[in-house]
């Protein structure tokens, strides 16, 4: 989707944003049955549909299908928004758009889920929906079991079994910059290349020492030893090692500081 100008014959680059003003006026014109109103909202938010879907360009899905279904997400939006609520139309519309998106890739999905689970999860989608319209904010898990008289962990089960899969690629935060994706939240962020590189600086310092001064600081900072207890371990005085691990560990980090 990336550089992608038109989307289903529709000029991505020349979309319409409307002002405040302008969506408070529509959204209330709409309410009253007003299609031209409707329409003009439809196509004044076509950006937003676009924003949303762009979360899921990694999943190999055609960009087109992706946009028309978010289209209906906008609809949806659109019909059940009540202007007279504090919310403003995005923070109600994106997760309206992006739940329609995400119902599209599971009912599309390679991965393939029992009929019985997909019934109690289309029965907990369309819960979830109506209560988010009702309440202006997402159900919790407890408060969508307790409106479908079922165990929580049934509902939440059938909510995993039908989530669309996540690619490690998938943008979470973007701010004008390079975006920042579930790759990066999750990779391990201690076997990276810095960190193989400082553990082989370390190494290569720890070498270097001789087999004193490696004994007391294997003692000291491998087993946990105390001071006094390697002293007894090595039959040496307590300040001997002391002297001898301040200047291991001095030439250690001389070693580094030079790498």
């Amino acid at each position: 989707m990336q550089g992608k100008v038109e989307i289903c014959g529709v000029n991505t680059s020349k979309l319409r944003v409307l002002s405040p003003v302008e969506m408070e006026v529509l959204l209330r014109r709409a309410r009253q049955g007003d299609a031209d109103a409707r329409q003009k909202l439809i196509e004044g938010n076509l950006r937003l549909v676009l924003s949303v879907i762009q979360r899921f360009d990694k999943r190999g899905e055609n960009p087109d299908d992706l946009f028309q279904v978010g289209c209906i997400g906008l609809i949806k939006a659109i019909t059940n928004f009540d202007p007279d609520k504090q919310v403003k139309f995005s923070t109600y519309g994106v997760p309206m758009i992006a739940g329609e998106v995400r119902r599209y890739l599971r009912d599309n999905s390679a991965i393939r889920v029992s009929r019985s689970i997909r019934d109690v999860a289309y029965r907990v989608l369309q819960c979830k929906d109506a209560m988010t319209a009702r309440m202006d904010r997402e159900p919790t898990l407890e408060e969508i079991a307790r409106e479908l008289e079922l165990p929580m962990e049934e509902v939440s089960q059938a909510l995993d079994a039908v989530c669309a899969p996540v690619s490690l690629f998938d943008p979470v935060y973007a701010d004008g910059g390079d975006p920042l994706t579930v790759m990066d939240q999750v990779r391990d962020t201690k076997n990276t290349e810095d960190g193989w590189m400082d553990h082989i600086t370390l190494q290569n310092a720890f070498q270097a020492l001789n087999d004193r001064e490696k004994q007391i600081l294997s003692l000291r900072f491998y087993d946990g030893k105390t001071q006094m207890e390697v002293a007894s371990t090595l039959g040496i005085s307590q300040a001997q090692v002391s002297r001898l691990e301040k200047g291991a560990i001095g030439a250690m980090r001389k070693s580094v500081t030079v790498s």
